[in-house]
């Protein structure tokens, strides 16, 4: 049973990402695209060190160890 809610909630999660894609890819949309949000995460940062980056290596670390790694 949890398993079930696990992967319903990982494909929600999924569908409502790639709805905002869509939404975010139309003319005149207020909602940024995927590449704006990205750029402005790694154009973070805090005085010298770039706090954006490092966030972004700690996520894709975080989805390796949980995803990848079996």
């Amino acid at each position: 049973m949890m398993r079930v809610l696990a992967v319903g909630g990982f494909s929600s999660a999924l569908a409502l990402v790639a709805a905002l894609v869509v939404l975010g890819r139309r003319p005149g949309s207020r909602i940024p695209s995927l590449g704006a949000v990205c750029g402005r995460v790694m154009s973070y940062e805090v005085g010298p060190v770039p706090v954006g980056r490092i966030g972004l290596l700690g996520f894709w670390w975080w989805v390796g160890w949980h995803f990848l790694a079996r």
